[in-house]
């Protein structure tokens, strides 16, 4: 009935992954590496099998489509490579999925998220712990695989592990078909990937450009997501340059217009910077590290956002 399919690039905690699910299911795993030279860490289970495929490193999207098309059974769960299935994820997907009306496509598992017990969580621990009340995130998302032919697949265009799952679920639904939540759960370990990892993120923004082209300005309330920071981002990196430049004409001495210019732009600047610091520091343990890390990753979030919208923009386009 089902086949579980995992995109991959080769991260230890696959192993844990494939070693929670029963060896009774079909489990298709994608190498997405662009040059597979290690083996895969892939856990030895008596009685398991599993089919490894590869993808060339071409993204999530690309290695879930290899995936699917690989796959003949009428269902595809995908799980990420870093979830953790929970005891009793077989049967409760069949549960899941058994008896849902034909116009339901998809069902999205239940992901739960760890978080410490003794402290708030950190910025990094409760970007993860958005996951928990994401909608149609492929961490653990099974669709019919008929379906899948009829939208298309996963597109391509997006690189990353980003969006292309939410534009899915909006391909799939424009077709009249729903997606519901079933009860079977998987775990989402928090990881903490740097110093940087929150500007890292920032790429994304390219991937919000194409999904702006492709439905629209509301895009994020078809999703039902709250609105994203870009404007008050664009805002701040422009009074960041204009202070910037107002300070060069100044010391060049250009006139005393040029400094009073600079000035009013920096305390514009600063004060967006202060209260994106602040949202991310109010509500986390406010260690020295932690506050060090809001400060400074606050000040390069928006022209980093900027840059890598106005980047997605001329690619969607094109």
């Amino acid at each position: 009935m089902i086949t579980v399919v995992i995109p991959t690039v080769g991260r230890p905690s696959l192993a844990a992954a494939v070693a929670a699910l029963d060896p009774s299911l079909p489990l298709l795993v994608v190498d997405d590496r662009p040059a597979a030279s290690a083996p895969l860490p892939l856990a030895r289970t008596a009685g398991r099998e599993v089919r490894v495929l590869r993808s060339g490193g071409r993204g999530p999207a690309a290695a879930r489509n290899v995936g699917w098309l690989a796959a003949s059974t009428p269902w595809v769960a995908f799980l990420d490579d870093d979830v953790i299935p929970q005891p009793g994820w077989a049967e409760a997907a069949r549960r899941d999925l058994e008896d849902l009306p034909p116009d339901v496509a998809g069902s999205q598992g239940r992901i739960e998220v760890p978080l410490p017990a003794d402290r708030p969580p950190t910025d990094e621990e409760r970007n993860t712990a958005g996951l928990a009340g994401a909608e149609w995130i492929t961490a653990d998302m099974a669709y019919r695989r008929d379906v899948l032919h009829r939208a298309g697949g996963f597109d391509e265009r997006f690189p990353r592990a980003y969006r292309e799952d939410a534009d899915l679920a909006l391909r799939v639904r424009q077709l009249g078909l729903r997606l519901v939540r079933g009860e079977r759960r998987s775990r989402h370990p928090v990881r903490d990937d740097g110093f940087w990892a929150s500007v890292r993120r920032q790429r994304g923004n390219a991937d919000d450009a194409l999904m702006r082209r492709r439905y629209g300005r509301g895009w994020r309330e078809l999703l039902g997501g709250p609105p994203g920071r870009l404007p008050r981002h664009v805002l701040a990196t422009a009074l960041g340059l204009l202070g910037a430049g107002a300070a060069v004409e100044a010391a060049a001495g250009r006139g005393p217009g040029w400094k009073a210019a600079g000035g009013a732009a920096a305390a514009g600047w600063a004060a967006l910077t202060a209260e994106f610091a602040w949202a991310r520091i109010k509500p986390g343990p406010r260690t020295r590290e932690e506050v060090l890390r809001m400060i400074v990753t606050s000040a390069a979030i928006p022209p980093a956002a900027c840059l890598h919208r106005l980047l997605g923009e001329v690619r969607a386009r094109l």
